[in-house]
């Protein structure tokens, strides 16, 4: 199949599609003119890359998720522990939003929004 069945069938764009062949993670055969000739398992791959991407993967965790989703002989813990890790991250930013979200509600709170040249918001942001 070309490069537009597989964007119809995985969602992903072209241009995506041909990062991920460019940095090794799919590598299609070529046609005798060139063009690329994607099987159900290339399309497999992406569909699968783009899921872990949408969930915030990493191109290293994907190339290593990508591995251990091809090895039958996996074991499910090597998954795991990077999804795991990946939680960490994840929740670390949530965090990390939450106390943006905080301080910058309370710097909200605090302004009048008035026509006085007072103003918490940017005191705020100068750290005074």
């Amino acid at each position: 199949m070309n490069i537009s069945e597989v964007e119809t069938r995985t969602g992903l764009p072209a241009k995506t599609i041909r990062y991920y062949e460019e940095i090794g993670l799919v590598t299609p055969a070529r046609r005798p003119n060139g063009y690329r000739d994607f099987q159900d398992s290339d399309a497999h791959k992406l569909a699968f890359l783009g899921r872990a991407r949408a969930l915030g993967f990493s191109i290293e965790d994907c190339r290593n998720l990508l591995a251990l989703w091809e090895d039958q002989a996996r074991a499910s813990g090597d998954v795991r522990r990077i999804a795991k890790q990946h939680l960490v991250e994840i929740e670390d930013k949530i965090a990390g939003l939450i106390a943006m979200r905080d301080t910058l509600s309370e710097l909200v709170k605090d302004c009048a929004g008035d026509n006085r040249p007072d103003c918490p918001i940017l005191k705020g942001l100068e750290g005074s």
